[in-house]
Parts: C-alpha cells; sequence; structure tokens
C-alpha cells in the first residue's frame, strides 16, 4: 500500500459517521469516506475525520451520490468549482461504467422526476423535491461574515434545549433596512448544566439581547433552569411545528434573513432539512429524521415569536404561506 516497509503495523478504523463522537481519538494517515452524500453523514462527522487527519496532512477520498445540497455541495464541490485546488471532483454518469445499460438509464430518465435523475444517475446537485425551506437562496442569502457594528443593538437568541445537542442561533437586526443576520451559531455537543450553558452563551454575546426565545411548549423546566442561571428563555407563541416552518418560510421568502457564509452548522442543516418523499418521488407530510434539526427548532421558536410580536412598524408582519 504505501510502497516501502513500515515500521508500524497497518490498521483500518472502521466508524459510523451517524455518530461524530465514534470518530474522535484516533489518528489516520487517509480515509475512506463511502456515501457522504447521504443526509445522516452530518457535518461533524466530517469535521471530527478532518480532525483524525490533522497530524500526517492525510487526505480523504469520497465516494458518493450527492443525495441532497449537505455541506458536501457547500464544502467540497463549491470551492473545487471555484478553482480550490485543494480539492477534486470526479463526476460521471451511470453509463461511464461499462457495465450499467443504456436502456437502464433511458428507463430511468422517462421514469423518474428530473431532481432525482440527475442525483441518482447523472451525479449532479439539485434540489430534491422534499426540501422544505426552498425559499432559502444559498446565493442571495448568504453573506461573507462581518463584524455585527455595536449599535446594532436589537440582539435576538432563538435555543433549542437537549443533553448534548443544545443549540443557539444568534440574530441582529440592522437598524437601517430591518434585516435579521445569523452571526453566530451555539452547540457545545458536551454535557452541560443550564449555569455552564448561559455563562458560555454570555461570552458569546455579551451584549444585552432583545429577546431570548426557545423549547417546545412542554420545556417549562429547562427554561426554569436557565432563568435560575441568569437567562430568561420565553416559550414560542405557537405549539404546531407546521406553523412554525410556515412563519420561517415567509421570512425567507421575503429575504428578512441573512445569514454569514460562516455558520456552517446552520446551513448544513437548511439545506438538508427535508420531508420524505413516497416511491414516486413526491413528497409527504412526513419531517425526515425531524429531531436531529435543532438548529431549525431554534430558529422556528424565535422566528415565531417574532412573527407574533413585531406588529409595530418595525418589520412587516410576513404571513409566510407557501406559494404567496
Amino acid at each position: 500500500m504505501f510502497g516501502t516497509e513500515q515500521p508500524l503495523p497497518t490498521r483500518v478504523y472502521f466508524g459510523h459517521a451517524n455518530d461524530p463522537e465514534s470518530l474522535e481519538s484516533a489518528t489516520a494517515k487517509a480515509a475512506w469516506l463511502d456515501e457522504a452524500g447521504q443526509k445522516k453523514f452530518r457535518l461533524g462527522s466530517w469535521e471530527a475525520i478532518q480532525r483524525r487527519l490533522s497530524i500526517n496532512e492525510g487526505r480523504a477520498l469520497i465516494t458518493t451520490t450527492p443525495y441532497d445540497t449537505s455541506w458536501l455541495k457547500r464544502q467540497i464541490y463549491e470551492p473545487w468549482r471555484s478553482g480550490d485546488t485543494m480539492y477534486d471532483v470526479i463526476r460521471f454518469d451511470s453509463t461511464e461504467n461499462p457495465a450499467f445499460p443504456r436502456a437502464e438509464f433511458e428507463r430511468a430518465r422517462k421514469l423518474l422526476p428530473a431532481w432525482k435523475f440527475d442525483l441518482f444517475y447523472r451525479a449532479i446537485f439539485t434540489r430534491p423535491a422534499g426540501l422544505i425551506y426552498d425559499s432559502f437562496d444559498e446565493i442571495a442569502h448568504v453573506v461573507p461574515q462581518f463584524p455585527v457594528p455595536e449599535h446594532w443593538q436589537e440582539r435576538y437568541l432563538g435555543l433549542d434545549f437537549g443533553g448534548i445537542n443544545t443549540v443557539g442561533l444568534f440574530y441582529v437586526r440592522d437598524p437601517m433596512n430591518k434585516h435579521l443576520y445569523l452571526y453566530a451559531e451555539y452547540n457545545p455537543r458536551v454535557t452541560r448544566t443550564a449555569a455552564q450553558h448561559v455563562a458560555a452563551l454570555k461570552v458569546m454575546e455579551p451584549l444585552p439581547l432583545q429577546k431570548v426565545v426557545g423549547g417546545s411548549h412542554s420545556e417549562d423546566q429547562w427554561r426554569a433552569e436557565f432563568q435560575a442561571a441568569g437567562l430568561a428563555v420565553y416559550p414560542p407563541p405557537i405549539k404546531d411545528v407546521e406553523v412554525g416552518i410556515d412563519r420561517v418560510y415567509g421570512f425567507h421568502s421575503r429575504g428578512m434573513i441573512l445569514v454569514m457564509s460562516d455558520m456552517a452548522g446552520y446551513l448544513d442543516e437548511k439545506m438538508s432539512y427535508s420531508r420524505e418523499v413516497d416511491e414516486s418521488g413526491e413528497p409527504t407530510d412526513k419531517i425526515a429524521d425531524q429531531h436531529a434539526f435543532h438548529r431549525c427548532d431554534a430558529e422556528r421558536y424565535l422566528m415565531a415569536w417574532l412573527h407574533a410580536h413585531e406588529d409595530d412598524g418595525a418589520m412587516p408582519i410576513l404571513l409566510g404561506q407557501r406559494g404567496e
């Protein structure tokens, strides 16, 4: 494998990318990531693998179908397309495999939705039919990272509670055009007390927060513990998940939420948050792997509150109904 006899025996480690923590505590010379384009292959797993390769500056080989527009597109495909020589992408149609029948390729082209055919038979990134926030535009709604001006004092925090998955999203409003900018995200992925979370959040944003909204209606105990630690957290005004999604959808439709480009975790979730599709490729009502999208939940809680309370002209009231 290496061309010369090695002083240490070669070892091969296997890990499951659905659990980034299982990939820690190893030093590797190279990595092979199979089917890394799947939704359950999380950004955290890719980051853990890079840490394992860092000492040896090891290379990574990824073999996958581009299942959705996740981190794989933003962190590898798009930099390569822009000329970054750190990456090399080889894309090919299924028919490049000499054993793959041309007739089967053409049959799939006729029967499948165009997005599904491009993904599975041509390895072309397309937005799947089930993508929930198709009103979010990666080009128009993502902006280069910049220091938030101190005089932008309207700052908000959306929270989603969890044992090791407590997530916080910090937004600030531009006083001139009223846009909301997502400028920081909190996800320590370690067990902390409510007091420790509060202390860490205040380090991230020492300036006063206009409002903190988070948790489902049943998570009063979490809110009480955060309150006792010095951070008042308000419950979202609505319980229904779909209504909350409509609120966020409306903000995206109006271009009222702009995201700094270094918000990798948020963008990973936003571009892979989707509905399950049926056998014909049509979206169903069920959200795929719903409980894994903590940032989407944190945002939904906060935007529902903003939609319900900002009726004084500071921001347009956004109905946010899909298709309007």
